[in-house]
C-alpha cells in the first residue's frame, strides 16, 4: 500500500477557515497571533513559539517539509486574519497513515468553529485525496481543551503514553493518542458537518 497521492503543500478552503501552505511571508501574522493574550506564555504545554522564535519555527517546519516529513499549513480565517498553524506529520505510506498536529490557534479563534472546520478539511483531504487508512491525533494529558475537542470530532482514544517526552520547561509529558480509521470517516465527517451547520 501507499498514498494515492503523495502528501504535498496544498490550499484547503472552507467557509470559516482556509489552510494555506506555510510560507515565510506569514511571519508577521503568526507573531501577532502568538502575542494575543500572550498565548505563547499561557499555553506552555503546546507547540506555540515565542514571538522571537516564530521565524525559527517557520524555517524548521519548511525544512522538514522539504524532506517530505511534514506538510505544514497556516490557518487563515474568513476575514483574512492569520489565526495559527497546523500540520500533517508522521507520514507513513506503508499503511498508509499520517497524523494531524503541531496545531495552535489564537485565543479569539477558539470556539468560532475554525478548528473543527480545519480538522474537517484536513481529514477530508487525507481520506478522500491522499487515500490514508488512519489519521492520528496526539495531545497532552494536561491539555483538557484539546482532548475534549478531539473527542467531539468522533476520534477514538487509543491509549495514554506516559512520560513519552519532556516539555520545554523540563517536566515529563504524558500524551494521549487518538485515531480515526477510514471506515469510521463517513460518521466522523457527518458529526463535524452537523456541528458546523448548527453554527450557521
Amino acid at each position: 500500500m501507499t498514498f494515492l497521492v503523495e502528501p504535498a503543500p496544498v490550499t484547503l478552503t472552507g467557509s470559516l477557515v482556509e489552510l494555506r501552505p506555510l510560507s515565510a511571508e506569514h511571519h508577521d501574522g503568526l507573531v501577532e497571533a502568538v502575542q494575543e493574550e500572550d498565548l505563547w506564555q499561557t499555553a506552555w504545554y503546546t507547540s506555540v513559539p515565542a514571538p522571537d522564535k516564530v521565524r525559527d519555527e517557520i524555517a524548521r517546519r519548511l525544512a522538514l517539509s522539504e524532506k517530505g516529513e511534514i506538510v505544514p499549513f497556516t490557518a487563515v480565517d474568513a476575514s483574512g486574519r492569520i489565526i495559527g498553524m497546523t500540520s500533517f506529520y508522521d507520514l507513513d505510506g506503508l499503511v498508509p497513515r499520517l497524523h494531524i498536529g503541531y496545531t495552535w490557534n489564537r485565543p479569539s479563534a477558539h470556539g468560532t468553529g475554525t478548528n473543527a472546520e480545519s480538522k474537517l478539511l484536513l481529514m477530508q483531504h487525507a481520506f478522500e485525496t491522499l487515500g490514508v487508512y488512519r489519521v492520528g491525533l496526539t495531545t497532552q494529558w494536561v491539555n483538557h481543551q484539546s482532548r475534549t475537542a478531539i473527542e467531539r470530532l468522533g476520534a477514538k482514544q487509543d491509549g495514554v503514553m506516559r512520560a513519552i517526552t519532556r516539555y520545554r520547561n523540563g517536566a515529563l509529558r504524558d500524551s494521549v493518542e487518538y485515531s480515526v480509521l477510514e471506515p469510521e470517516w463517513p460518521a466522523v465527517r457527518a458529526t463535524i458537518e452537523g456541528r458546523l451547520a448548527r453554527r450557521r
